[in-house]
């Protein structure tokens, strides 16, 4: 116990002296930064000289936070950087899907643009609305109808061959039977054969051919085209190409693209003549027109 209290009565004045060496030579300290005179400037510039340079590994820790703190900071600027970037990149999206929409739209209208109709043909341009098909029916709707002039039986086609006939007219939309449908019958003509034969939709995207006079002049690639008898459908419009289906049928491999229906062209077909009284045909050119009650009685 005495020993503790000698070491303490030691220890009390040594920290008094230290503490009080401290305060003054901060205060020196203080005092030689606050002189304002060239000589202790002189000598505040050799301290700093002398005294900093060895001082770098104190100052170490403090660079080492600080780069730290910057580090963090240009990471916050990269994140911020990285979403902004990812949000244009899915507006850059977008917008390529909206373009390589509208470039379909485009090459569907060139397409149309670029079909070869007879020059009497008028027609009607329309957009494909909906598919309301079904399983047992198969057509879609467009978006023209009575208030332009549209009648039903009228031909459609798209940018390269025939789609189907107008089944149904409404005042602003109208329905497509597909050649594809069950109910759909058009006759059609061959080439180079020349073969006249009907064309039978039956659900599927390649529909037989029927009633053909003579299937061995046909070959697989053969050219099929609407015929005109009846005054179903204008002649010469294409329909698409012969090709030998996997039950051994002769099938047509249908010109449209039924998968991307987009627009569609109404032909116009032009009317027919509409004879009402066959007798008057027999007449000649100059002479009196005998009608056939006329006839019988003179017999």
């Amino acid at each position: 116990m005495a020993r503790d209290r000698q070491s303490e009565d030691y220890i009390t004045p040594l920290r008094r002296l230290f503490v009080g060496l401290l305060v003054l030579v901060l205060f020196g300290l203080f005092l030689i930064w606050r002189i304002d005179s060239p000589r202790v400037e002189r000598f505040r510039a050799a301290v700093i000289d002398r005294v900093v340079p060895s001082f770098d590994w104190a100052f170490a820790p403090v660079t080492g936070l600080v780069n730290l703190v910057q580090d963090f900071q240009s990471y916050q600027q990269l994140a911020e950087q990285n979403n902004d970037l990812r949000r244009e990149l899915q507006q850059m999206k977008a917008w390529k899907e909206a373009a390589a929409q509208l470039q379909q739209e485009n090459a569907k209208l060139l397409d149309l643009n670029n079909v070869r109709l007879d020059p009497q043909l008028t027609y009607v341009t329309g957009v494909v609305m909906t598919d309301s098909g079904s399983p047992f029916r198969q057509s879609v709707l467009v978006n023209v109808g009575m208030r332009d002039g549209i009648v039903d039986g009228w031909a459609t086609m798209d940018g390269i061959g025939l789609v189907g006939r107008i089944s149904g007219v409404g005042q602003e939309i109208s329905r497509v039977i597909l050649l594809t449908d069950t109910s759909s019958r058009i006759p059609v003509t061959v080439q180079p054969s020349g073969q006249r034969a009907i064309l039978a939709g039956d659900n599927t995207l390649n529909p037989p051919i029927e009633f053909l006079d003579d299937a061995d002049v046909v070959r697989p690639g053969d050219l099929v085209v609407t015929s005109g008898d009846g005054g179903v459908f204008p002649p010469d419009l294409q329909v698409g190409q012969v090709a030998r289906g996997t039950d051994g049928r002769l099938r047509v491999r249908l010109s449209a693209d039924y998968e991307r229906l987009k627009f569609l062209r109404v032909l116009r077909a032009r009317g027919h003549e509409v004879i009402n009284d066959p007798g008057g045909l027999l007449a000649p050119i100059n002479g009196p027109v005998v009608s056939p009650t006329a006839e019988a009685a003179d017999g």
